[in-house]
């Protein structure tokens, strides 16, 4: 089974979704479905199918938030812990592809990736190139969609 790599803050955010989804969330569906089963002829009640649906995307997500927080390893938060060279799962990282600006990112595990939020995954193609290298290095990164250098220019 693979390690799912999460920050504190990750894992315990997905701790609180989980909460919440055996807690309140599958109360709330369970007020539905009863709702709807009053509400007359089960085989034509739109509510009833929808509230049925609601149901198994929540203890879909429940298994697979089981899953992903038992096999997760927490990683170091490398701003407060030590200090490492090269680049690893954690780690925040400053690269600079030709002469576009330099972007800055943090490496984290697939299930907490969002680029939006400058977090990257150990998966994707950037992740997978730099992980192991150090601040100097230029790497090759290959995508889909062709491949491309960039250099690294710092680690925390």
């Amino acid at each position: 089974m693979p390690t799912n790599f999460l920050t504190k803050e990750g894992y315990d955010k997905l701790q609180d979704e989980l909460e919440h989804l055996r807690t309140t969330k599958r109360q709330e569906v369970a007020e539905r479905l009863h709702e709807a089963m009053e509400g007359g002829e089960l085989i034509e009640n739109a509510e009833y199918e929808a509230a049925k649906n609601e149901q198994a995307f929540v203890e879909g997500r429940i298994q697979e938030l089981d899953l992903l927080l038992a096999t997760a390893q927490i990683i170091e938060d490398n701003g407060k812990g030590k200090k490492h060279d090269t680049i690893q799962v954690g780690s925040k990282v400053t690269i600079k592809e030709g002469n576009y600006e330099a972007e800055t990112f943090i490496i984290v595990g697939a299930a907490e990736a969002n680029p939006r939020e400058g977090k990257i995954s150990n998966e994707s193609p950037i992740g997978k190139a730099i992980l192991g290298h150090k601040v100097g290095d230029t790497v090759k990164v290959e995508t889909p969609g062709g491949t491309y250098n960039v250099k690294i220019l710092k680690v925390a």
